[in-house]
């Protein structure tokens, strides 16, 4: 398993955003609970957010973030998924599975 560090841009829909924000908690906490994603919050006052993933390639991180509600209700402008070579620290990453 790879690391990848994912950041979501958001559209300004702040309220739209409130309204999907359960499904998306949701979805979040499950590949949380799976041990997929790692960390996650937000950035610049919520307008952005960043992700760390664990998964086998970008392809299957890629389909498993489009199945996100947020990516779904078109409330994410733009996302990027970053392969992420951790120097120091894996060992508590690896310890957060």
């Amino acid at each position: 398993m790879a690391y990848y560090a994912v950041t979501y841009q958001y559209t300004d829909a702040p309220e739209l955003r409130a309204e999907h924000r359960p499904r998306h908690v949701e979805f979040l906490s499950g590949q949380h609970e799976a041990g997929h994603l790692l960390v996650s919050g937000p950035l610049d006052g919520g307008s952005q957010a960043l992700l760390v993933f664990t998964a086998e390639d970008p392809k299957e991180l890629a389909t498993t973030l489009d199945a996100d509600p947020f990516h779904q209700e078109g409330l994410i402008a733009r996302r990027s998924i970053t392969p992420w070579n951790v120097f120091f620290g894996s060992d508590r990453l690896s310890s957060a599975r």
